[in-house]
């Protein structure tokens, strides 16, 4: 079975129960949660080989983390220890109108003070035919950005497939480099590029004319997206493949979701989910691209499949607790032939 490998900062998430804001609770739900991670968890649920690889301190919390990597069945073998803390993230979860908030707590995490060389990547890729990467870890610090881009020119080197999404955040990229100076030369190594309706503005200025993000109603249209996805190409020729979710957000509890693929071709859309009781969007974009890493791998002549497994697999996602997707195969692909009754199975 073909090996994946994901780098990236994996978080303690702590998060007021149900809809309370922070100001409301004395307690805190805690579970674990980042980009790269989710990632690697869906990928195992989906009976993949994969390995996840951060750096963490040598702590109580850091192991039980590690002990629910592996519980999802994921090889932790290469993650390298040292530094104080973990990174931790608060979640208020938004309801209605009122929108979810983000506390980051991550400074002078174990990630963050990493630098080049601290990881044999030469080790670490044997075997691999895939790596995977987001935009939060560039975000987070130098030498994160650095050891990210170490990876990538190791995979590079190897003939491996590297995706990434660009899953911009503006109040991580705090260390004095914007992500429009960082990110070019990281994406320049990518075969497969994912972002949301408004990454590519955001890190290389790219949008289709006359798009507004926060003026959707609850619709975005495929078609705009295109154009980005063709920019993308140009601005990136290793690219074979761009891929774009589209979330319209309706209210915080009700979005509209899909996806479109670009092979410098064809322009492949989803399927649109209305998703009227989201449990957790926390982890959304991630499921999406566990999903289509499992299609792109499984069926790699077949993007209508990959994109199609993404989105069912992430609309799932939404009726989640906690940053994994905790789904199987055969649930994702029971949404995709339409059986999204919910009804009780016995």
């Amino acid at each position: 079975m073909a090996k994946i490998v994901t780098f990236g900062e994996i978080m303690l998430r702590l998060a007021t129960p149900g809809y309370l804001r922070f100001g409301q609770t004395d307690m805190l739900s805690a579970t674990f949660g980042g980009g790269e991670a989710n990632v690697a968890v869906s990928l195992a649920n989906y009976g993949m080989d994969v390995e996840f690889v951060t750096r963490l301190p040598e702590n109580d919390i850091a192991q039980a983390c590690v002990r629910d990597l592996r519980k999802h069945g994921v090889k932790t073998d290469n993650i390298i220890y040292g530094g104080t803390r973990m990174g931790i993230y608060f979640l208020e979860t938004g309801a209605v109108a009122r929108a979810s908030k983000v506390v980051y707590d991550r400074a002078h995490s174990a990630v963050s003070e990493i630098e080049p060389g601290m990881i044999d990547w030469d080790k670490v890729m044997e075997g691999a035919e895939w790596f995977h990467w987001t935009g939060i870890t560039p975000a987070v610090s130098q030498g994160a950005a650095d050891v990210c881009l170490e990876a990538i020119k190791e995979a590079n080197r190897r003939g491996m497939t590297v995706s990434c999404d660009l899953n911009y955040r503006k109040n991580l990229w705090k260390y004095g480099k914007t992500a429009a100076q960082v990110m070019p030369a990281l994406v320049e190594g990518c075969d497969v590029i994912l972002g949301n309706e408004e990454d590519a503005e955001k890190v290389f200025g790219i949008k289709p004319e006359g798009f507004d993000a926060t003026a959707t109603d609850g619709e975005v249209r495929a078609d705009e997206f295109e154009s980005v996805c063709e920019q993308l190409m140009r601005r990136f020729p290793r690219a074979r493949k761009v891929v774009i979710t589209l979330r319209g957000s309706v209210n915080a509890n009700h979005n509209t979701w899909g996806g479109v693929l670009y092979d410098g071709k064809r322009l492949w859309q989803s399927p649109r989910y209305d998703i009227t009781h989201i449990v957790d969007r926390v982890g959304g974009g991630d499921s999406f691209m566990g999903g289509l890493i499992y299609g792109m791998m499984t069926r790699p002549d077949d993007d209508a499949y990959a994109l199609g497994f993404a989105a069912a697999a992430s609309c799932l996602k939404h009726t989640i607790y906690g940053d994994y997707n905790e789904v199987s195969v055969s649930e994702v692909e029971n949404l995709m032939r339409g059986d999204g009754s919910g009804r009780v199975s016995r």
